[in-house]
């Protein structure tokens, strides 16, 4: 009996060697596989992080404006972000009142006198009255018609030469027939101060005045105000660019069905307005402190400090309270209040804050910083 051949060795490595290639090759292939699942898992969780978190933003707890809030508001959105005072709600002591006064020279009197006596039913009459005691009502007068004013322009003849000249109008007094400047500035506050739409700017002056306008001499009068104002309004605008501080912010909206760009700049006294097809379009020649939310075209102007608006942030950190329910924000927000309101509480006193409180507000900052950073990083606006 033949026994069989030793193995040959390197026929039986190959097929071995070739499955353990393979066997390392999925391997491999699958924790490849693996760390590109993980990472899209990742992925798809802060996508939905962050998706749930702008479910979750409203003008309460963000920089947007309450007409996206939509019909369902939430109720935290009309929720103040101020921290309770401790004093009772209504006008403080000292503060002016607005309750209705008696005057001393009212414009009419009303005299009513007793028809007959209480004790025996005697007829009695006004010439025996002794005193009365008085009560003011305040009303609006009755409406009345236009006053209606006839400019009429003279000529006279000179005795000496014959020449014949006629006076001029009023520069104000441009047409045959026309309305007033008090009536057109009452119609312009209406327009552009109240907001009312022109055809119910029209029903109202028809109501209340028996004036009937038409929307194209509304839109006239306003063209016509515009004109008078465009010196006043650039000499405004040259005083908030130059201001050492002013706020800047801006907001779209639509004009004949195109989205437009209202922008303001603003002072403690004054404010500028302007349209601009362009969100980026900001003001130019801007000097001084510039207060803003953080978008970042602010940053693109040249030669001004930058100013974080707190309001913006109470806001986002208030998202941060509610949604991520980060408890250092809710204690970084007391914090600013009472930053706000030292800041205040100096300036009616005309004093300034000491170095050493400002050095503590900023040491108080700090801790809260570094939680910010890493919320930024886990959860990016």
């Amino acid at each position: 009996m033949s026994l069989p051949p030793p193995p040959d060795s390197q026929a039986e490595a190959g097929p071995n060697s070739d499955s353990t290639a393979r066997l390392e090759s999925l391997i491999t292939a699958l924790q490849t596989e693996i760390i590109q699942q993980r990472t899209m898992i990742a992925t798809l969780q802060a996508r939905n992080a962050e998706l749930e978190r702008q479910l979750g933003l409203n003008s309460g707890n963000s920089g947007k404006p309450p007409s996206s809030d939509g019909l369902k508001k939430n109720p935290s959105r009309v929720r103040s972000l101020r921290e309770r005072s401790g004093k009772k709600t209504g006008g403080q002591k000292g503060h002016p009142g607005k309750t209705l006064s008696r005057v001393e020279t009212p414009d009419d009197i009303i005299d009513h006198f007793p028809e007959t006596c209480s004790g025996c039913g005697r007829a009695l009459t006004g010439t025996i009255a002794t005193d009365h005691t008085s009560r003011q009502v305040f009303e609006l007068p009755e409406p009345q018609p236009l006053i209606v004013t006839e400019h009429r322009a003279h000529a006279c003849v000179c005795g000496n030469c014959g020449a014949e000249t006629r006076a001029a109008f009023p520069e104000d007094v441009t047409a045959p027939v026309q309305y007033g400047a008090r009536l057109a500035a009452v119609v312009v506050y209406l327009l552009h101060y109240q907001l009312l739409p022109e055809k119910r700017l029209a029903a109202l002056m028809a109501d209340l005045f028996g004036v009937h306008l038409v929307t194209a001499t509304i839109a006239g009068m306003s063209r016509s105000c515009a004109v008078r104002f465009q010196g006043f309004a650039a000499a405004v605008r040259d005083h908030v660019a130059a201001a050492p501080v002013k706020h800047m912010d801006e907001t779209g909206f639509r004009i004949g069905g195109k989205t437009q760009w209202l922008h303001i700049a603003s002072t403690i006294w004054l404010t500028f307005y302007r349209t601009s097809p362009k969100r980026g379009s900001l003001l130019r020649n801007v000097l001084g402190i510039v207060v803003h939310d953080h978008w970042k075209p602010y940053y693109t102007l040249k030669g001004v400090l930058h100013a974080l608006c707190n309001a913006h942030h109470l806001r986002e950190l208030q998202a941060l309270v509610e949604i991520e329910k980060e408890d250092w924000a809710r204690k970084m927000q007391r914090l600013l209040r009472r930053a706000c309101h030292a800041s205040n509480l100096a300036r009616e006193q005309r004093v300034t804050l000491s170095p050493r409180f400002i050095a503590l507000i900023e040491r108080c900052t700090m801790p809260f910083s570094r939680m910010a950073s890493c919320s930024m990083r886990h959860n990016p606006l």
